[in-house]
């Protein structure tokens, strides 16, 4: 007998489609359910077989070996299923959350709720904070 899948179990595939990394009770708070029913119904889809695992989604276009040669070409966006060894000498190119430019071996760095934040300096950490002080608070659960 087929199972079929009802508007919970869609919602919390897409969510985890959207973003595997959500934990249970992110994906419970998006769809209105609590968090034991949102474990139960995704255990439930990885015991039928449905789910058959959660997977990495590179941005190959990131990497690049200790001489700055890139990994992925530039038209590459996240791909997936790649036979691409990464390994410790690779380096990820990243960019700074408020001004995009390059952060620096150093970054200076923003933490609140689960989030971690990169900065090229302290100045795009500051306006960073300022442009989002409502979110950070309300992740944070504090007031600063």
């Amino acid at each position: 007998m087929p199972f079929k899948l009802d508007e919970v179990d869609v919602a919390i595939l897409e969510s985890l489609i959207k973003d595997g990394r959500k934990s249970f009770r992110q994906i419970s708070r998006e769809i209105k359910m609590s968090t034991p029913a949102v474990q139960a119904r995704y255990e439930r889809l990885v015991n039928i077989g449905l789910v058959k695992g959660v997977q990495p989604l590179i941005d190959l276009g990131m990497l690049e070996d200790e001489a700055g040669a890139k990994l992925g070409n530039v038209r590459s966006k996240m791909l997936k299923h790649q036979n691409v060894k990464i390994g410790k000498n690779m380096l990820v190119k990243m960019s700074c959350d408020f001004c995009e430019g390059p952060v620096p071996d150093k970054p200076t760095t923003l933490k609140f709720g689960n989030f971690e934040r990169f900065f090229c300096c302290t100045s795009c950490r500051m306006l960073y904070k300022e442009k989002y002080r409502g979110r950070i608070e309300s992740l944070s659960g504090k007031n600063q």
